[in-house]
C-alpha cells in the first residue's frame, strides 16, 4: 500500500480518518500504525501489510476458516482448477465469467473530477479473480483494484501474483468483512466469491458491501448452494457436503441483503455455486 492510499480508508472502528505513524519505502508503507484521529485506535502495519481488523473478533467459523485457508495458499488454485470440472462438470472459466459478467467492468467510465475509479474484492484470497478483472476493464482507464482478506497466508500468495504480472494498481490488505476500513460510497464495483456462507454474521458482511458502494453500483456475491435443477450422483453429493461443512444449509442469503436493495438476481453459475448480485438506490445504513 502506498502512503497516498491512507486517505481512501477509514477506521474500522468508528470510521473516523487515519494518520500512518512509522517508516516508509519507496512512498510504500513499510512498519509502523494507522491511528485513527476520531477514537484513537491503532492498527499495525507489518512488512507492508496493513491489518485493519481487531483480533478478538475473529471467532468461529471466520476463525476455523481462517486456520484452513493458512494452510492451502499454494494448492488452493491448482484443486480449484482440477476439482471444479471433476465434481461439477462445468470448467473453472466458465464458472468465473458466469459471475464477472455481472460486474460489468466494461460499461466503467472515467470520473469527472479525475479520480481513480475504484474497484473492491472482499476475500480476494490468492487473487484469482485479478487478472479477469484487470481484462474485463476498458483500455486506459484509471482504476485502483482493492483486496481485503483476513488470511494472511492467502495474502502472501496474492503478492506473489502481483509481483509475477501487470498488477500496478492493486492494493491489498489484511480486514474483516463485517468492519470494512472504507468512507460510505467508496467504490464503483465489490465483489466477493466463495466466503460469506461461513461468516460469523452474513447480513452484517452484506450490509458493509452495500455501504462502501456507491449508489447504483452492481455488488456480486458468490458462493455455495447446489443448483435444484442439478441431479448430483452420490459422489457429486458427498463431495459437496464436504466443501460446505461450515454449514447445515450453505444457500444464497438473498433474505439477508440490506433493506431497498433493488434489482436483485439469483442464478446458478455451477452447480455448487450461486451468483447473487443486486445495487443500492441511494443512502443506505452499514
Amino acid at each position: 500500500m502506498q502512503a497516498r492510499d491512507v486517505a481512501s480508508l477509514a477506521c474500522p472502528a468508528c470510521g473516523g480518518t487515519l494518520v500512518f505513524h512509522g517508516r516508509e519505502a519507496h512512498g510504500c508503507l513499510r512498519e509502523g500504525w494507522l491511528r485513527c484521529g476520531g477514537c484513537g485506535e491503532a492498527w499495525r502495519v507489518e512488512r507492508g501489510m496493513a491489518r485493519l481488523y481487531r483480533e478478538d473478533t475473529v471467532r468461529g467459523t471466520d476463525r476455523l476458516m481462517r486456520v484452513i485457508y493458512d494452510g492451502l495458499p499454494v494448492l488452493h488454485d491448482p484443486l480449484t482448477t482440477l476439482l471444479t470440472p471433476l465434481f461439477q462438470s462445468v470448467s473453472e472459466a466458465r464458472m468465473r465469467a458466469g459471475y464477472m459478467r455481472r460486474l460489468e467492468l466494461a460499461s466503467l467510465v472515467p470520473h469527472e473530477d479525475g479520480s481513480p475509479v475504484r474497484v473492491l474484492e472482499v476475500g480476494v484470497g490468492s487473487g484469482a479473480n485479478l487478472p479477469l478483472i484487470r481484462d474485463g476493464l476498458p483500455s486506459g482507464l484509471d482504476v485502483e483494484v482493492w483486496g481485503v482478506d483476513l488470511s494472511e497466508g492467502m495474502l502472501k500468495h496474492c503478492r506473489r501474483r502481483l509481483k509475477a504480472g501487470d498488477y500496478s494498481g492493486v492494493r491489498l490488505m489484511m480486514a474483516d468483512a463485517h468492519t470494512l476500513p472504507f468512507p460510505d460510497a467508496s467504490f464503483d464495483r465489490v465483489l466477493h466469491v466463495g466466503g460469506i456462507g461461513g461468516y460469523r454474521e452474513p447480513a452484517q458482511a452484506l450490509a458493509e458491501m452495500a455501504r462502501v458502494a456507491k449508489p447504483g453500483t452492481p455488488l456480486v456475491v458468490v458462493d455455495e448452494q447446489m443448483d435444484p435443477a442439478f441431479r448430483p450422483s452420490l459422489f457429486q453429493r458427498a463431495a459437496f457436503r464436504a466443501i460446505t461443512f461450515y454449514s447445515s444449509d450453505p444457500h444464497c442469503p438473498r433474505e439477508l441483503l440490506p433493506t431497498g436493495a433493488v434489482d436483485v438476481r439469483e442464478e446458478q453459475v455451477a452447480p455448487f455455486y450461486y451468483c447473487l448480485s443486486f445495487r443500492m438506490p441511494g443512502a443506505h445504513a452499514g
